[in-house]
């Protein structure tokens, strides 16, 4: 029995059928955790040293490295049974879109350290809480969405055979005999 096979019979019955239907999102969920911890690692480790007068770089910087683990395992776990694209096309759409997801999470510290000048006006500590509000809850939540809507729909569409043959009946010729006109 796998891990995910002893996992799902611990679920209550109630709502193990919830589980199942959503499994893609709750996949994609646990991968999204999983990179955030690496985002949340990389992003502190830049900001509090090398970076630490740029953290919209330093976010940045953690966002592609994350971006590359998040490919390999919403490719390999999260979207394991869907496909039809080709591979490079796949990791294209994918990039490209976590690309922009990149952009979309950072700009609210973006927005907090450009517009509004918050780096000069607080504490250390209150700094600190800011950048994390602002990088990890809502600049992830609102990238999380536009990539999993995202990914569904163009980078991991539902496998369809790639020529697709429609039955359709083939066509009747009519002549002179059978048209009933002679």
């Amino acid at each position: 029995m796998s891990f995910v096979d002893a996992a799902m019979s611990r679920v209550p019955q109630p709502f193990r059928a919830v589980v199942l239907r959503h499994h893609e999102l709750i996949k994609f969920a646990i991968v999204g955790g999983t990179t955030m911890v690496v985002d949340l690692a990389f992003f502190y480790t830049l900001s509090l040293t090398v970076l630490e007068q740029k953290p919209v770089v330093a976010k940045i910087f953690s966002g592609v490295v994350a971006t590359i683990l998040s490919y390999i395992l919403n490719r390999e776990w999260s979207f394991k049974h869907r496909g039809g694209r080709e591979r490079h096309h796949e990791a294209l759409l994918f990039f490209t879109i976590s690309g922009i997801g990149v952009v979309i999470a950072a700009a609210p510290l973006w927005i907090a350290n450009n517009v509004f000048d918050i780096r000069s006006s607080v504490s250390f500590t209150t700094l600190m809480i800011v950048d994390f509000v602002l990088n990890y809850i809502i600049g992830n939540l609102l990238q999380m969405v536009f990539r999993f809507w995202s990914f569904r729909r163009w980078v991991f569409p539902e496998e369809t055979p790639r020529h697709e043959v429609i039955d359709r009946p083939a066509p009747v010729e009519i002549t002179g005999d059978e048209s009933g006109l002679l």
